[in-house]
């Protein structure tokens, strides 16, 4: 089968999520690890949280103090 090993991912999950837990296990983080991804989660989400939050205040300027 073409795609056989993420279909039989997809239909077992619990098999998928035990078997992601042991290889989790294998593979322990380093010191640094953790602040490296709370950079990068930061690095990714803020400047995308600041553009939704740029259209929602431009939309908010154009319906309602455009006028004033």
């Amino acid at each position: 089968m073409l795609f056989g090993k993420k279909i039989n991912r997809v239909v077992d999950v619990k098999k998928a999520e035990e078997r992601f837990a042991k290889d989790r296990e294998q593979l322990p983080l380093e010191k640094k690890d953790k602040p490296a991804m709370i950079l990068a989660a930061l690095i990714v989400f803020v400047p995308a949280f600041l553009l939704v939050l740029a259209v929602f205040a431009l939309v908010l300027y154009l319906f309602f103090f455009r006028f004033l």
